[in-house]
């Protein structure tokens, strides 16, 4: 006899090949239980139910994070024709509903407390501070163009002394935060590119899922896509051009500096977001070699 077995987010079944259920595990009805059970289902973890259902069967799966327990078969059309109402067990939608607004809701606010995007938040801050201090001293050079008592640009000075005061506060502590989330990156390019890397890219995990060529682009979004649209030369690098090693580069050899920068940092964000090891050292010797000889 050939089983199949599938879960549904009130329960796990396992079903013969006439589509009547064999056994079942249906979870509880209290939410937080229920929620843990959805949240292990989300992280493409195996359920003790569902294991319990495989045991002695090796059932058909269509679910990849269960092929450990059977035959693993995405196109396989049967699961394709199963029907299982939640409604016919005692689960309501309006408790489907509670559940996936409170997921989200801890989801939202995982995301907005974790550490890069707190990073990031203090890059965009630094960048308005600048563009704040650029803004006040553009005006107080227009405005020392023409006689004036400096009394009357006593208060224009005073917030300017505190953006460039405040701004070097923020970037200390961007520094010792980047420093703590991605230690590999930034001993590798430097504790503010490796911030500018990560706003760019939006999180550590999305930096660090980009191929290296992605990486090498970063911050010339705009450049790229001109060069798709009007043609021309294409970017060679993006953020990482403000390291010594491309930036004081000879220009032709600019673009294999940036390849080989690129393919460290990919490796060290890997490092940094998965296996949490310092590998950094080895990364800066071998990408000093790689450049000697280029």
């Amino acid at each position: 006899m050939q089983y199949y077995l599938i879960t549904k987010w009130f329960g796990s079944f396992l079903l013969d090949s006439q589509k009547n259920i064999v056994e079942q595990f249906l979870f509880s009805k209290d939410e937080q239980k229920l929620m843990n059970k959805i949240e292990i289902i989300r992280d493409h973890r195996v359920l003790n139910e569902e294991k319990k259902l495989a045991d002695k069967h090796n059932p058909i799966v269509i679910e990849k994070r269960l092929q450990s327990l059977g035959s693993f078969q995405i196109n396989n059309s049967f699961f394709s024709t199963i029907q299982i109402n939640s409604e016919s067990f005692g689960f309501s939608k309006e408790l489907l509903h509670s559940i996936l607004l409170k997921i989200s809701k801890e989801q939202v606010d995982s995301s907005l407390s974790s550490p890069d995007y707190q990073v990031i938040q203090q890059v965009n801050a630094l960048d308005e501070l600048q563009h704040i201090a650029n803004v006040l001293s553009e005006r107080l050079a227009a405005w020392n163009m023409y006689i004036s008592d400096e009394d009357n640009q006593k208060p224009i000075v005073t917030v300017l002394q505190q953006v460039e005061k405040n701004q070097e506060l923020l970037k200390q502590q961007i520094e010792t935060d980047v420093k703590n989330l991605a230690p590999n990156m930034t001993e590798l390019i430097g504790p503010m590119i490796a911030a500018r890397l990560l706003s760019h890219a939006g999180s550590l995990k999305k930096l660090a899922m980009l191929p290296a060529s992605s990486i090498q682009l970063l911050g010339a979004e705009k450049a790229l896509f001109r060069f798709k649209k009007q043609g021309g030369r294409p970017p060679k690098h993006g953020v990482i051009f403000q390291h010594p090693s491309i930036g004081k580069a000879p220009f032709r050899l600019r673009g294999k500096h940036a390849r080989l920068l690129s393919a460290k940092l990919c490796i060290a964000a890997k490092a940094d977001m998965f296996t949490k090891r310092f590998i950094a050292s080895d990364l800066k010797k071998e990408l000093e070699e790689n450049l000697k000889n280029k």
